[in-house]
């Protein structure tokens, strides 16, 4: 790794993705990337659910989830 090579930082913090659940389902969450290419939200392994993360904080409202 050299000094000109880009740091890359963590969507969210690791430890968090380890303990949230999906609100609806209580199934694991990952990291994925709207179809509209810009920004990031937490996927439903088990509803498919989609939540986004706005300033690098997920919002969990089933509300503001759509499907995937």
């Amino acid at each position: 790794m050299s000094a000109d090579d880009p740091v890359v930082e963590p969507v969210l913090d690791p430890v968090l993705l380890d303990v949230v659940v999906c609100p609806d389902c209580r199934s694991a969450l990952t990291v994925g990337t709207p179809p509209e290419g810009v920004g990031h939200e937490l996927v439903c392994q088990g509803c498919g659910l989609a939540y986004p993360v706005r300033d690098g904080i997920p919002v969990l409202l089933v509300d503001e989830a759509v499907r995937r």
